[in-house]
């Protein structure tokens, strides 16, 4: 059951002021964030803190300036976040985990001349020397240096400003630009995206009018806010619809985050599988006691996460889907009509058609249209808007008579293989099946004879091709799909968005260095 209808005309609104609609409801001594410190913010202290931090930005940035944000999921970021709103500016939300050049890429793409970062967590994550690297590129200005400029008269200013909140604020427009974000670069180098304010509010009211939240629920996003999902999920949804949310910097403390979770009371855990699975296999039986469900996306969910979070801990694990361009949710299963194996049906006000690819028998691609999607690429020339408002996802897949969409792949990760097109997310699968407990990850490379051919890069020690085609024969998968050559890892690479890194795992199977190589 949805908690209301969702109303385009009523997302037409700046983010900023979206936050200040959700104060006035739900009361500014509300308590709506909290993160690893344990200082929880009410909706009051986050805009006052804002105003106080956007009021030293002004100091230092220019009017609708692109400003590089450099943080990890921490109520510290998302004050970061409202006070460039509250000054008129826009975050470019930087990866910290791509590496220099891509964020280097990133930079000089959006433009952006200042970075805001945290001295505090350079040192943590051990970052100094690429902040130090990216300083060539941008002004680094560390979060901590400006606190200590803000004085009695900026904290009085703020106290003021807070009180009418709606007349300091720097007035958006919804098609305004409110984020830049960047692709997560699971098979290339990241791209930029422009989303507009009424892009983010939008889709925070589609999934709040697709699934019912008590008002009472804690959101736990252990998810980077540099990625879209968890800035969307895990930091505006909350704060706009009125629910504490908890930000955690690290996905990776697969020991500390269950007991995190059961401390804190969270009722909604947003994850990747990846994430998930290991959430599951290091909790305690109590930990996820007042979880209500996960929602997982990012990456498809395997059945081996879903069955042991609800056999061990009866929690429901509900798949979605989304991508950086419609920020992000297209479509996500609900607790009252969950469908596994697919990602459920598109939030309300999405438009979709699909599109034959040839060579590809079974589905269709994916376009989609909607308030959510993107006002367009960033590149050289400057914003590349999609054509018509359609965005074409690349996600092949197929609809069921309840309007559920199942992945079958992305339109690159299909190899010709003897003029036949073949699946890599299905070879992927097959891998699952019969090695659940472990990661998988399927590439087409080149190959003379056949045109490309499929090579397996797994954790399995012990994978073996001639196993894989004996499975592949008792279960009646296609011979062809089946890879000659498995790779095996001690991890398969991940991004820092818990995605498969392809790029990497191309380098992996390609050359093969250090890997232990079986041959069918």
């Amino acid at each position: 059951m949805a908690a209301h209808k969702f109303d385009r005309s009523r997302a037409r609104m700046s983010v900023f002021d979206a936050l200040l609609a959700a104060s006035t409801k739900r009361g500014a001594a509300f308590t709506v964030l909290e993160d690893h410190d344990r200082k929880p913010l009410t909706y009051g202290d986050i805009i006052r803190a804002a105003f106080a931090l956007g009021g030293k930005l002004k100091g230092i940035t220019a009017h609708k300036e692109r400003v590089g944000v450099l943080l990890p999921s921490s109520a510290g970021a998302a004050v970061t976040f409202f006070a460039l709103h509250a000054a008129g500016r826009t975050p470019a939300m930087l990866n910290f985990t791509a590496g220099a050049m891509n964020l280097k890429a990133a930079i000089r793409v959006a433009g952006v001349k200042t970075i805001l970062t945290s001295a505090r967590f350079l040192e943590q994550a051990n970052l100094q020397d690429l902040a130090d690297d990216l300083g060539t590129e941008a002004k680094i200005v560390r979060l901590e240096d400006i606190r200590k400029d803000i004085g009695i008269n900026d904290k009085l200013g703020a106290l003021v400003k807070g009180l009418a909140p709606g007349v300091f604020s720097s007035a958006a427009l919804p098609d305004d630009e409110a984020v830049i974000l960047f692709t997560s670069g699971s098979f290339g180098a990241p791209r930029g995206v422009v989303l507009t304010h009424a892009n983010l509010v939008s889709n925070v009211q589609q999934i709040a009018a697709h699934i019912e939240f008590d008002p009472d629920w804690v959101f736990f996003n252990p998810l980077p806010v540099f990625h879209c999902f968890g800035l969307t999920g895990g930091l505006l949804l909350p704060l706009l619809t009125g629910h504490k949310g908890f930000l955690y910097p690290s996905p990776l403390h697969f020991k500390i985050i269950p007991k995190l979770v059961k401390d804190v009371g969270a009722n909604v855990l947003l994850a990747t599988d990846t994430f998930a699975y290991q959430y599951a296999r290091a909790g305690e039986k109590d930990d996820f006691a007042d979880l209500r469900f996960i929602v997982c996306g990012a990456e498809r969910v395997r059945q081996e996460t879903r069955d042991l979070f609800e056999s061990r801990y009866g929690v429901l694990l509900l798949e979605g889907y989304g991508a950086t361009e419609a920020s992000p949710v297209l479509a996500v299963n609900q607790p009252t009509r969950n469908r596994p194996g697919t990602v459920g049906p598109l939030l309300p006000g999405i438009e979709h058609r699909l599109e034959k690819v040839p060579g590809i028998e079974t589905g269709a691609t994916l376009l989609v249209r909607g308030p959510n999607v993107m006002k367009g690429y960033l590149n050289e020339e400057g914003l590349s808007p999609p054509v018509d408002g359609w965005h074409d996802t690349g996600d092949v897949v197929t609809l069921d008579e309840n309007g559920c969409i199942t992945i079958l792949g992305r339109v690159k990760r299909f190899a010709k293989i003897g003029g036949e097109m073949v699946s890599l997310a299905a070879v992927e699968g097959y891998a699952a099946a019969l090695w659940p407990k472990h990661r998988h990850a399927a590439v087409a490379l080149a190959c003379p004879r056949k045109g490309e051919r499929v090579v397996l890069v797994s954790d399995e020690p012990l994978a073996e091709a001639s196993a894989l085609l004996d499975w592949a024969q008792t279960n009646g998968a296609p011979e062809i799909a089946i890879p000659k050559k498995i790779v095996t890892v001690r991890e398969v690479p991940v991004l820092g968005t818990g995605k498969t890194d392809y790029v990497a795992v191309r380098d992996i199977a390609e050359a093969g260095a250090g890997a232990d190589v079986r041959a069918a």
